[in-house]
């Protein structure tokens, strides 16, 4: 982090000890991320006794709900009383909150904590990071700038948020310091072996089901340097899934030794299409996502088309090829 990041949450360190309630509310579509950050934060900052509240944005996914403190999120309601401070994990723009952008006005103070270049800095203060493989490694120097003591609770959901935004430790953002953090966790106990089963090695029969289905549509182009796999809503109700069981799959195709991207498109309704992008080694699918209002990392990004999902199909390929050829 540099001097100003490092100020900034050194204010907000401030602020949480000045004031008592505090909401923390994921983004839609929560990944591990989003979700162990938010957990990680809520459970230390009850250690030292605050009001904490947990907000969903969006339907959790069930791969996280094993985890320490999961339980505990809730819709907003206004017997929660006043929001003092409002934190936001991971997330790159307010809109990214659903309907709880609506509560932002309501809190005397946002604190905006995340790791995406795209970041709009909408908080009062912003601890944004891009140098970060996760958020979660910004929320566990906030924990130990503010002289929590980390217990396996906190631990297990940042190893869990850390793991699963650096594909298991994979993806070129992962330092040093992301290692040093990991062992540092695995020492106070964290139990890294259930939790990698938990998350890696637990699909259902329904995701199986939907990801021997989706094969079925995968596309190569540019002498197999790009690949593309479709998930409709139709596919979906045949497999008995959720569209929650379609993550994962990108990373799989990515694998592919010829692919340098890997598109998922997923039918979100009929013109209203999520992609997901992920990248190896030269190609930069922030950019790409950044053309349809999108964004994210270099090598993992997203964004929406709206139009029927062939349509899209050739919109986000016709983009990919721009940079690839």
């Amino acid at each position: 982090m540099n001097k100003s990041t490092n100020h900034q949450m050194d204010e907000a360190i401030k602020l949480i000890l000045q004031y008592n309630n505090i909401f923390i509310a994921s983004h839609i579509n929560p990944d591990g991320d989003n979700i162990g950050s938010m957990l990680a934060i809520s459970l230390a900052l009850r250690k030292i006794n605050k009001n904490v509240s947990v907000l969903k944005s969006d339907v959790l996914p069930e791969d996280f709900m094993f985890l320490p403190g999961s339980h505990d999120i809730q819709e907003y309601k206004e017997e929660l009383g006043p929001i003092d401070i409002f934190i936001v994990v991971d997330c790159s723009d307010e809109d990214r909150l659903g309907n709880n952008k609506a509560l932002l006005s309501n809190a005397k103070k946002v604190i905006n904590i995340d790791h995406h270049i795209s970041n709009t800095m909408f908080g009062d203060l912003n601890i944004v990071d891009p140098k970060s493989a996760a958020t979660g490694e910004l929320i566990y120097k906030l924990i130990k700038k503010m002289g929590i003591s980390l217990d396996i609770d906190i631990g297990s959901n940042l190893y869990t948020a850390i793991s699963t935004d650096t594909g298991k430790f994979s993806y070129e953002s992962v330092t040093s310091r992301t290692h040093r953090i990991i062992a540092e966790l695995i020492d106070i106990g964290v139990d890294f072996n259930t939790i990698n089963l938990n998350l890696y090695e637990n699909m259902s029969i329904e995701k199986t089901k939907l990801f021997i289905q989706s094969l079925s549509t995968l596309k190569f182009y540019e002498g197999n340097s790009i690949v593309t796999l479709k998930i409709t809503k139709e596919m979906l109700k045949h497999a008995g899934a959720k569209m929650e069981d379609a993550e994962g799959i990108i990373s799989f195709i990515r694998k592919i030794e010829s692919v340098e991207v890997a598109c998922v498109l997923k039918e979100i309704e009929m013109n209203n299409i999520k992609i997901s992008l992920r990248s190896k080694r030269d190609v930069d699918v922030a950019l790409i996502a950044q053309s349809f209002d999108g964004g994210g990392h270099i090598r993992a990004a997203g964004c929406s088309i709206n139009s029927n999902i062939e349509e899209a199909e050739k919109e986000i390929v016709g983009k990919i090829r721009e940079v690839v050829r």
